[in-house]
């Protein structure tokens, strides 16, 4: 039976919780304190499992396993947000090529579920505010440009990303998806240029030390986070 080592950060009052689940990159859990969120862990594993297994991953959504806390950060800034300032210790580790696939795969498959998701909608759906929530063309808007903010962590951007996160932000309802996929499509020729030096390089920003593999946890993560966030909309 597998068991999920559980990295899980919220402030020393156990409020506003983030539980992320490294051996299965990409998959979070969050709660308004940390008992919630760690009571959404095991639905929030097996979501990820099915999304792994629809695009192939030979997985079984429904097998039974266990979690254990591996490591709760209770101190330091923003914390509760995805990613404590100090980071996680597989945060510094060279980032293999194996992984490197893996995330970029992941974060394709993501992308290609998001733009299948807004295709057709209407400029009226895209910015239709909720009860609970952002619209989807804000969420859009969001992830487009943290994907640009956590690649500078570490590389370099790629010539051209800016505008392309321009365009996903002024584009009309039927030119969203086209914009998505170009601005995607650069964003993995990028992943697909990480040089080996780049894989191990230490990079500080402020408070925080950038790596490629942290970045792309963090990249990973936060995709996944809105991409629920825009599923639900449709259940």
């Amino acid at each position: 039976m597998t068991d999920y080592a559980l990295y899980v950060e919220s402030g020393p009052k156990r409020r506003k919780t983030q539980v992320h689940v490294l051996d299965l990159l990409g998959c979070i859990a969050q709660g308004a304190t940390t008992e919630e969120a760690l009571e959404n862990t095991p639905d929030a594993i097996r979501a990820y499992l099915r999304f792994l297994k629809k695009h192939g991953d030979k997985v079984d959504p429904e097998a039974e396993f266990t979690t254990s806390i591996a490591v709760h950060v209770m101190e330091g800034q923003w914390l509760g947000q995805g990613d404590p300032y100090p980071g996680f210790a597989s945060d510094f580790e060279t980032l293999s090529v194996e992984d490197l696939r893996t995330y970029r795969q992941r974060l394709s498959w993501m992308a290609d579920d998001i733009v299948e998701l807004v295709s057709g909608l209407s400029e009226e759906q895209l910015t239709h505010k909720p009860e609970k929530g952002r619209p989807i063309r804000k969420i859009a808007e969001h992830f487009t440009v943290a994907d640009y903010a956590y690649l500078q962590g570490p590389l370099s951007k790629p010539k051209g990303m800016a505008a392309l996160v321009r365009a996903v932000e002024e584009s009309p309802a039927s030119g969203l998806p086209a914009a998505l996929v170009q601005f995607w499509e650069l964003f993995d020729s990028r992943l697909e240029a990480i040089t080996d030096e780049e894989r191990e390089q230490h990079t500080p920003h402020g408070q925080k030390i950038w790596t490629a593999r942290r970045a792309l946890r963090r990249m990973l993560e936060h995709r996944w986070e809105h991409f629920s966030e825009i599923s639900r909309r449709f259940e």
